[in-house]
Parts: C-alpha cells; sequence; structure tokens
C-alpha cells in the first residue's frame, strides 16, 4: 500500500494514464493482447515497478567519506621520438 500511496511523478501518472488507454481499447475491442498489455501497464505505475522491480534503477548517491580508498596516480609522459 506504501508503494502505490508514495513517490508520484509526472512520469508515473503518464505511464498510469496510458496504461489505462490501452486496457480501454482491449475491453472495447475485445482483443486479448490488449487487455493484458493494458493490465500489464496499469499495473506496472501503481505498484510503482518497472524494469528492475521496485526501486531496482535507482542511482546509489551515497558519498563515499574515508580516505582510505585514494590512491595516488602516476603519469608518463609519453615523447615522440625521432
Amino acid at each position: 500500500m506504501k508503494n502505490i500511496l508514495n513517490n508520484w511523478t509526472l512520469f508515473r501518472f503518464i505511464r498510469l494514464g496510458l496504461g489505462v488507454l490501452i486496457l480501454i481499447q482491449g475491453v472495447t475491442m475485445g482483443d486479448k493482447v490488449s487487455l493484458l498489455l493494458g493490465s500489464l501497464f496499469t499495473l506496472m505505475p501503481l505498484f510503482n515497478m518497472g524494469c528492475c522491480g521496485v526501486g531496482g534503477c535507482d542511482v546509489n548517491y551515497k558519498k563515499q567519506t574515508s580516505e582510505n580508498n585514494i590512491e595516488e596516480i602516476r603519469y608518463e609522459e609519453v615523447v615522440n621520438k625521432k
């Protein structure tokens, strides 16, 4: 229930609207494939699911505060010999 009520964005409303339109088209035409796709595309934004599941495509913005992971970078100059 928490996923249904929280984190509604504009794109999520657009996906829900398109899913409902496909579902209505499937009902009016009696097409089983449209009913299946419409149901799928309507349930995905309702439960906030996508290609990777709930929150699977989120980007991890945690910053590493540890200074132990810093390595010294060594550069070598490349010279064209004639």
